[in-house]
């Protein structure tokens, strides 16, 4: 039988860590563009992986520009002390 609906093998937290690493100035809007979510959800997840450790955020007047941090170490045991900038290098294309 085959599937009819696409399945991710990344969570939209991974997606937003590839889009941010590529561009660091992406705003909010072009970050959720990206990964294919609400502007919301975009927000969400940012904050999310920013409290992770996994990026930092830093305002440049109005915008707000991101530094993934790429010695951070994945956290999930199967992960195998991967860290963020493998998983991102992996991942670019």
């Amino acid at each position: 039988m085959l599937l009819s609906m696409a399945v991710g093998l990344l969570t939209n937290h991974g997606h937003v860590l590839v889009c941010v690493a590529g561009e660091p100035e992406m705003t909010l809007r072009e970050i959720a563009e990206c990964v294919g979510v609400t502007e919301r959800t975009a927000h969400t997840v940012v904050c999310e992986l920013e409290h992770a450790g996994y990026l930092t955020r830093h305002r440049d007047g109005r915008r707000n520009t991101y530094e993934v941090h790429a010695d951070a170490v994945l956290r999930h045991e199967l992960e195998g002390g991967t860290t963020v900038g493998q998983l991102v290098a992996a991942l670019a294309h």
